[in-house]
């Protein structure tokens, strides 16, 4: 059942919902109006510029979303560590454990990516970012630290991508595991190496 709509911001999630599921070109106004219980000139009202617009709009919630749960703990948390569990716990909960489509990544490889290339780019490179300034403060350098929040974001996307193919969650949830123990606790043995006096 469609959600009220009293305003443009109560159409987002039932918005980022349809988008996930039939992609931009297949997101049609008759499913968007099912989806949000908007005629389409309510539509046009909250969206004048149409389904860019919406998208747009559900990019940017998406953006605040990571920015709150992911990114700014990652960046300016004290415990990096937890940052990080932190982190691989929200991210698997938002892709309630691969079910969940990715937007972000399905325009990044759709026909219709130009249309949203910033937006795509800021998402991976903020999220890259700020791992890595995490797995700094872990005590790796930042050269290691780089290529391991490369690998941690292709490793999570990649991870959604298959679940979903093989409709397995249990794919999703064995990769984060596997993060959880190469990203954390690796980064806790460094730093404590790191701290031991050296051999006379």
């Amino acid at each position: 059942m469609a959600r009220m709509v009293a305003e443009r911001s109560d159409a987002i999630a039932s918005l980022a919902e349809v988008f996930r599921e039939h992609g931009y070109e297949g997101a049609s106004l008759a499913l968007i109006g099912k989806a949000t219980g908007l005629g389409k000139g309510s539509l046009y009202h909250f969206f004048p510029n149409g389904k860019e617009e919406m998208v747009q709009a559900v990019l940017a919630e998406i953006e605040q979303w990571f920015e709150d749960s992911v990114y700014s703990p990652l960046r300016d948390g004290t415990d990096a560590d937890a940052a990080i569990t932190a982190m691989l716990d929200e991210t698997a909960k938002y892709f309630r454990s691969g079910r969940r489509v990715c937007l972000v990544g399905a325009l990044a490889v759709a026909n219709t990516r130009d249309l949203f290339a910033q937006a795509i780019r800021d998402y991976f490179v903020a999220w890259v970012d700020a791992l890595q300034s995490a797995l700094v403060r872990q005590g790796r350098d930042a050269e290691q630290a780089r290529l391991l929040s490369e690998d941690a974001v292709l490793a999570i996307q990649g991870a959604i991508v298959l679940s979903r193919a093989l409709d397995d969650p249990a794919v999703f949830q064995r990769a984060i595991d596997q993060l959880r123990a190469r990203l954390a606790v690796e980064g806790k043995t460094i730093r404590d190496e790191g701290s031991t006096p050296e051999s006379p």
